[in-house]
């Protein structure tokens, strides 16, 4: 997407370092295009499991908007099952080559296990997103500082067979808000860069509907974390919560709140629906809604 000037929260968050580029961040979001090769996601499990399919779709959400394309091999939706390495290898590797092969677009691979990691990024990768905040393998640090990738550190409380139990926190944009600050630190103590972090509060992930509502409504706090924020959002339960419809079509409402995302200047949007939400975003801009400005159109 078209990023002209800066966004006003940016610091020296303006800029997200991966292993051999970088990218730039201004007014408008990067949007990372979602790519699972599973058989049990929560919204397009068994869609994509074919490397060629993959990859077909990867490329059809850069043609779209996104300008990140993240390969997940193992679904992390509420209670589901942990699967081998050696299956989130088969899963990942040949999709993520499969795509560096035909496209510049920076590469993420949404994975808990360094070998995963480390094997996706030879094969092309350019970020490390962990759902663990990388403390779900202890080797996982020091494949990100070694391999030099960009990272993405996410909260979540428990892990996806228990998250959703019982969340409880006693003020959630601060807990998580002190949660990431500890984290970022902690990376930056094993050697890993600062400007190679991004950080992710964990929409969805061991939270109620309103723990989601709350964050979202507090995020301009996570700014003061001095890094990039990404929320990844898209087709989450609160939203057919709110929409009272459980088998409603939740595009739409989540561009609704990538809009809110955009307005309150965060970096990294993660969607499913990225042609849906890339336009949503560019006429939430061009009537005014970024800066107060209208775009002037030629005739």
């Amino acid at each position: 997407m078209d990023r002209p000037i800066q966004n006003q929260y940016s610091k020296t968050s303006d800029r997200w370092q991966l292993r051999t580029g970088q990218i730039d961040f201004g007014r408008l979001p990067v949007l990372m295009g979602i790519v699972n090769v599973t058989p049990d996601s929560f919204s397009d499990g068994g869609k994509f499991t074919d490397v060629n399919a993959a990859v077909d779709h990867a490329l059809q959400l850069i043609t779209d908007g996104a300008g990140i394309i993240d390969i997940g091999g193992e679904s992390t939706r509420p209670y589901s099952a942990a699967i081998s390495e050696t299956e989130e290898l088969k899963r990942t590797v040949k999709v993520v080559q499969g795509i560096h092969e035909q496209t510049s677009t920076p590469i993420s691979i949404d994975t808990t296990k360094s070998k995963v990691a480390s094997e996706c990024i030879a094969a092309g990768a350019e970020i490390i997103n962990d759902v663990t905040g990388l403390e779900g393998d202890g080797n996982m640090p020091a494949i990100a500082a070694d391999t030099k990738a960009g990272v993405c550190a996410m909260h979540m409380q428990g892990t996806p067979q228990t998250m959703q139990d019982d969340p409880a926190y006693d003020n959630i944009v601060e807990d998580i808000f002190v949660y990431l600050k500890q984290r970022r630190q902690a990376l930056l103590d094993i050697g890993i860069d600062r400007d190679r972090i991004c950080l992710d509060p964990g929409i969805g992930f061991g939270k109620t509907h309103q723990h989601n509502l709350d964050l979202i409504a507090g995020m301009e706090r996570f700014h003061d974390l001095d890094c990039p924020i990404l929320v990844g959002h898209s087709r989450k339960g609160f939203i057919a919560r709110v929409l009272g419809d459980k088998s409603a079509d939740r595009a739409a409402a989540s561009a609704g709140v990538a809009i809110e995302l955009t307005r309150k200047g965060v970096q990294v949007i993660r969607v499913h629906d990225v042609k849906v939400v890339c336009d949503a975003i560019r006429l939430f801009d061009a009537v005014g809604g970024i800066d107060g400005r209208t775009s002037t159109l030629a005739e």
